[in-house]
């Protein structure tokens, strides 16, 4: 069994009380915070039979590496998930062999190249999340992992969608070329824009770390590149705001 990991905040905690109220350990609460949100989820905490131990705002900082606890933290066991892409991938296509080729769900992916920020991986995690995306990818090196600052941005996204770190980003996308997934990359320089570009089949968005952008090779291996319209006086967008942008709209050509 892995070794126990921290939690925190009203977000991440209350998600894996509806998720795997099992997998909590122990819930570790500032018993001066009496508000109408802090009641709520010890209540709901109580009924899910979860240990609860009074513990103040000094300790709950040292354990969260910070003061954005919320009053709340957890010690929790890791949820399993799966364990590679490939198997993700093969799981996704299993289920549509058994499906009617109307009601099939075509891969999303988000690739993020060189972010190294834990709030914006937090942030783009649970845009992915919201937007139904299947996986997040980023390379092992130049990139944030997950961390309990994670945890708490994505709001319980940390949680639900998959997150692989791989060796050779470049080698993954050409792996999932293979699998007739079309990698579209995002540039401010590209002369077609996100809005033009069919995103009804199966896709992998990639976008780099705000100002840097993706790196050359990257680009390179991408099918596409496509452009988010600027009209104001900005030059670019947060990358956690443009996995969103670029996540939504896949999201929305799929629904309409």
């Amino acid at each position: 069994m892995s070794s126990p990991k921290v939690l925190f905040g009203f977000h991440a905690l209350g998600v894996r009380l509806k998720t795997a109220p099992q997998s909590i350990i122990e819930i570790y609460f500032e018993p001066t915070r009496r508000d109408a949100r802090m009641r709520s989820f010890l209540d709901r905490a109580n009924e899910a039979g979860v240990k609860l131990i009074e513990s103040d705002g000094v300790r709950l900082s040292k354990m969260c590496g910070g003061h954005g606890h919320q009053g709340i933290a957890a010690k929790v066991q890791a949820i399993a998930q799966v364990h590679s892409l490939d198997e993700l991938l093969e799981d996704l296509e299993a289920a549509n062999a058994e499906l009617p080729v109307e009601q099939r769900t075509q891969p999303l992916i988000l690739v993020l190249d060189g972010v190294t920020d834990p709030h914006n991986l937090g942030a783009c995690l649970r845009v992915a999340d919201g937007a139904g995306a299947h996986a997040v990818i980023a390379p092992k090196d130049h990139a944030a992992g997950i961390n309990a600052t994670v945890a708490k941005v994505a709001s319980g996204a940390a949680e639900t969608v998959p997150y692989f770190m791989v060796t050779n980003l470049a080698r993954t996308l050409n792996e999932l070329k293979e699998r007739n997934i079309w990698i579209i990359g995002t540039s401010d320089q590209a002369p077609a824009t996100l809005y033009q570009t069919d995103l009804k089949g199966p896709v992998a968005l990639v976008l780099g770390a705000e100002g840097a952008g993706m790196r050359q090779l990257t680009a390179k291996t991408c099918d596409a590149l496509v452009s988010i319209p600027m009209r104001g006086a900005v030059e670019s967008l947060n990358v956690s705001v443009a996995s969103g942008v670029c996540l939504y709209e896949a999201l929305r050509q799929r629904t309409v």
